[in-house]
């Protein structure tokens, strides 16, 4: 590599940032709202500790999705690709990489663990945004409360983790500082997440406060128990109608190359390049077995 390619070449943190100008540009443009979640944004909030963001998150209005992807498409963006399985592995957002950035972009739709039908979740997390300097820009994002939301329900799917237990800690000490339980409670009922929220919202509300907590609905169950690898495949395939098994049994013992690509772009696609991919998807599979049969007899 040259030194003047050195000297242009953007870093991650750059990156990042630009890429928070760069959806909020092309999103005014075309009058469409859009915020964004998690990243640079929470830290400046005080909602987590300084940590390095490696993607941005935008969250656009779910009925013109289409048209913020296209724009981006013609500045050279392109959708990363995705297991077509959409039961085992439900959308909510779409990534696209460029050949030219060292970050990708996720323009979300949805949020796992919020259930309300995307439309009407979207008006309320729009009711509940602010701006905030960023990028050189003045960009929506969610207001702290809503941002605490957002983080709590990612750091749920995987609350094993050391990371996401740490995170949870961080937000509940927050919560307790603010005094914002019950605008978080508030803001759950709004947006169909009281479910997800439960296990870090029930012991930070006031005793006086009665909540009936709904049944968590069975995407959001298979999300937090498929910690394993194949898990959640496995346990798609369990729940499925008999008429399903077959074809999706197919799919999981013989991927399609989009399987293998969704995980590494740049992954080695030649005949012998995916026989190794698929030995060593069953290696970690094997490993995981004994874990993973246990997540599943409790779910």
């Amino acid at each position: 590599m040259t030194h003047a390619s050195r000297k242009t070449q953007l870093e991650i943190p750059e990156g990042v940032l630009l890429g928070h100008a760069l959806v909020a540009r092309l999103a005014n443009g075309l009058g469409i709202r859009a915020f964004f979640i998690k990243g640079p944004a929470s830290v400046l909030q005080g909602l987590r500790e300084a940590k390095l963001s490696t993607d941005v998150d935008a969250f656009v209005d779910p009925v013109r999705l289409e048209e913020v992807l296209e724009r981006l498409r013609e500045r050279g963006w392109r959708e990363r690709p995705v297991d077509p399985d959409s039961r085992t592995f439900p959308k909510h957002s779409v990534t696209v990489h460029h050949p030219e950035w060292p970050c990708c972009i996720d323009i979300h739709f949805r949020f796992p663990g919020m259930e309300k039908p995307a439309h009407d979740c979207f008006e309320s997390l729009w009711a509940n945004t602010e701006t905030i300097s960023l990028a050189g820009q003045r960009l929506r994002v969610p207001a702290k409360e809503l941002g605490v939301l957002f983080l709590a329900l990612h750091a749920l799917r995987s609350p094993t983790l050391p990371a996401c237990q740490q995170e949870l800690d961080y937000l509940a000490d927050l919560m307790r500082r603010e005094d914002m339980s019950e605008a978080l409670l508030e803001l759950a009922g709004a947006t169909g997440s009281l479910a997800a929220i439960q296990p870090f919202l029930e012991g930070l509300l006031p005793p006086t406060t009665s909540v009936v907590w709904p049944e968590p609905s069975m995407e959001w169950r298979n999300r937090v128990a498929a910690q394993e690898p194949g898990s959640a495949r496995l346990a798609a395939i369990l729940q499925a109608t008999w008429k399903e098994k077959p074809r999706m049994l197919r799919g999981a013992l013989f991927p399609p190359p989009e399987v293998f690509l969704s995980g590494n772009i740049y992954a080695d696609m030649s005949l012998v390049g995916q026989l190794r991919q698929h030995r060593a998807r069953w290696g970690r599979f094997m490993r995981a077995l004994p874990r993973l049969v246990r997540r599943l007899c409790r779910l």
